[in-house]
């Protein structure tokens, strides 16, 4: 197991964050998590709650220190389509307000879950995040880029339907990259890559696709 790390985390209590949380306390690590006046029982026990709006970086900025680690897991929950315009003024943004908080505070690492890229829908998705890993690419800060399409999970089951499919397609030599870059993660191997890159910092930019996602799960 790695020396502790401090962790300054946006989005933690969420579908992953909470999760994600719990896990990283269990291992000995220090973590403090933003949320909303009213949402710190959201997250888990041993969790320093940091009131704040991820999308004003004036109210949680000065805060971030001394973590060596900022994890940015915030974004509008079951995306799809329709939002197109909060894939903008919420995923976009609270990227935009946490970079440059994490800058200030020099974080040494900063971890970000961005989507599978390209893709053939969701391009307003795909091209906020896009635009979030370029803006913490010219930041300088050292980054990973987690790269899921779709988390199966706890209300998030429905694609386990698709997977005879995805099967199919990735036997496909025509279809097989993008079957694969589109493949399906567990809720379980999001954790644990995120445990994993939290605990194995990046030098530079790293990016893991859905099966570097797969085998982090299993380092």
């Amino acid at each position: 197991m790695s020396p502790p790390h401090t962790l300054f985390i946006a989005g933690g209590t969420g579908y992953i964050g909470q999760r994600l949380i719990a896990l990283l306390l269990q291992r000995g690590h220090h973590v403090r998590a933003l949320a909303r006046q009213g949402s710190e029982s959201k997250l888990p026990k041993g969790c320093i709650p940091i009131n704040g709006n991820a999308l004003e970086a004036s109210t949680f900025a000065h805060a971030v220190a001394p973590a060596d680690t900022f994890v940015h897991l915030v974004g509008v929950s079951h995306p799809n389509p329709s939002k197109a315009e909060q894939f903008r003024t919420i995923d976009l943004a609270s990227v935009q307000a946490s970079v440059p908080a994490a800058v200030a505070a020099r974080v040494k690492h900063f971890v970000y879950i961005s989507v599978a890229q390209p893709a053939p829908v969701m391009q307003a998705y795909g091209q906020a995040r896009a635009e979030g890993e370029t803006l913490i690419r010219a930041s300088g800060l050292n980054a990973t880029f987690v790269r899921p399409w779709y988390v199966l999970g706890p209300g998030h089951r429905w694609p386990y339907l698709l997977k005879p499919m995805y099967w199919l397609f990735e036997k496909i030599p025509a279809t097989s990259a993008t079957a694969k870059r589109l493949g399906l993660v567990t809720l379980e191997e999001m954790i644990q890559t995120l445990t994993w890159s939290i605990e194995n910092p990046a030098s530079g930019v790293r990016v893991l696709e859905v099966e570097q996602i797969r085998r982090a799960a299993l380092a």
